[in-house]
């Protein structure tokens, strides 16, 4: 059987409309009471039932206090200092009043609402005690400061209170905006790691399909004639397809949790592997120059996967744009940065083949867009070199040919994306 709590507040209208009643019947019945076989000067029936109105309406205005503060305040403010100037019977008629000014500090506007306080309470005691000058016994003028203690401490308990809300809603909103930072930081960390995985797949694939599609269509076109140089066309797609094959295991394996297993997980690439990249590029039929020059110190692993990819993609567009071509590849490694420099010699025909044989690759992408719509390969390379800080240059050359100029700093600077 399900128990229910049900919720036996009242609504804030409600609550006001009660609070209003009982101030008003205190402060009626407690000045009618506390005044009982004494002499007073003025009572409350005088003038109309004077006395009974104004104890009535600063008594009954205290029910819109929440949606008024501001008139609600003036009207008890104007009704007391009548009330006192007209030496009515003392009481606690000042019971609307100090809810008044409570209100008024707790839910008005800040610091405009504390400034009408500060002003409304010392109209009220400059008038309370210029009305109590001549009051009998003496000691009475007591009850005057003790109401002119009690409206200063009612408008702070209310400014305590309005302090205690901002502060509990900037500390929400802080949290809020935290929640939000946190929820963007993690997007954007998934995201770029999303971007990292897409970039070392797209290297990774797009080297060995160039490759393999080089050398199956040196397959197909020797294949009847000179079937040795099929068979190793052949071997090189096995080993070319082989290595994709692991490097792509080594790229996916960060996305396991297996509890730190590194079964079929390799080291990401870096410049120890140039020389077998400039093998398998001229397996390829590319002529590969390497003019690397030897580092000082150990490069960072960073700088070296960052190297190797960049190189990887750049061989990557020839053999695949251009097709058997001279290729230099320049590393060179100092002070600051790595610099380096991919570039090749352009199309050259093969004698005997013409310029529309099938098995020649599609002519270099260039950045005016003459050629066939380029893929990610240059923007590829562009992203890692600025999240390293550094910077490339890719187009073509005077004379023919495209080269490819990356700069790499050797400590970190600050991604530029």
């Amino acid at each position: 059987m399900e128990h229910r709590v049900v919720s036996l507040r009242l609504p804030t209208a409600a609550q006001d409309v009660l609070l209003a009643l009982f101030i008003t019947v205190m402060q009626v019945q407690g000045t009618i009471v506390r005044n009982v076989g004494e002499v007073i000067q003025r009572p409350l029936t005088d003038l109309g039932n004077l006395g009974y109105v104004l104890l009535i309406v600063s008594g009954v205005v205290v029910a819109v206090r929440r949606r008024w503060p501001v008139p609600v305040f003036v009207t008890t403010a104007l009704a007391s200092l009548v009330y006192y100037t007209l030496d009515f019977p003392d009481g606690p008629g000042w019971l609307g009043l100090f809810v008044a000014l409570y209100t008024l500090a707790a839910y008005g506007e800040g610091r405009r609402s504390l400034v009408i306080a500060g002003v409304g309470t010392s109209v009220l005691a400059i008038g309370w005690l210029v009305a109590a000058a001549d009051i009998e016994p003496r000691a009475a003028i007591g009850w005057v400061y003790f109401r002119i203690g009690a409206s200063v401490m009612s408008a702070a308990l209310g400014e305590s209170v309005r302090s205690r809300q901002v502060i509990a809603v900037e500390a929400q909103e802080r949290a809020e905006l935290a929640e939000r930072t946190r929820e963007e930081e993690a997007r954007a960390r998934v995201g770029a790691e999303r971007l990292r995985i897409a970039r070392e797949v797209h290297d990774t694939v797009a080297h060995a399909i160039a490759i393999i599609n080089v050398q199956s269509g040196v397959t197909a076109h020797v294949l009847d004639k000179r079937p040795e140089v099929a068979r190793e066309a052949l071997r090189a797609i096995e080993q070319t397809s082989s290595r994709a094959l692991r490097e792509m295991r080594a790229i996916l394996g960060v996305l396991r949790d297996d509890d730190g297993d590194d079964d079929g997980r390799r080291p990401y690439p870096g410049l120890g592997q140039i020389d077998e990249l400039a093998v398998k590029a001229r397996e390829a039929g590319l002529d590969v120059k390497l003019e690397e020059t030897p580092p000082a110190g150990p490069l960072p692993s960073a700088v070296g996967s960052a190297a190797y990819r960049i190189v990887q993609e750049s061989i990557t567009n020839v053999v695949r744009h251009v097709g058997p071509t001279r290729v230099t590849v320049a590393l060179n490694p100092g002070i600051e940065a790595l610099e380096i420099r991919v570039t090749d010699e352009g199309r050259r025909a093969a004698p005997g083949h013409d310029s529309a044989d099938p098995y020649l690759p599609a002519p270099h992408p260039t950045s005016s867009g003459s050629s066939a719509k380029p893929g990610r390969g240059i923007v590829g390379m562009r992203e890692r070199c600025q999240l390293l800080g550094g910077e490339l240059d890719a187009g073509p050359i005077p004379g023919g040919g495209f080269e490819v100029r990356a700069r790499l700093p050797l400590t970190p600077t600050g991604s530029r994306l």
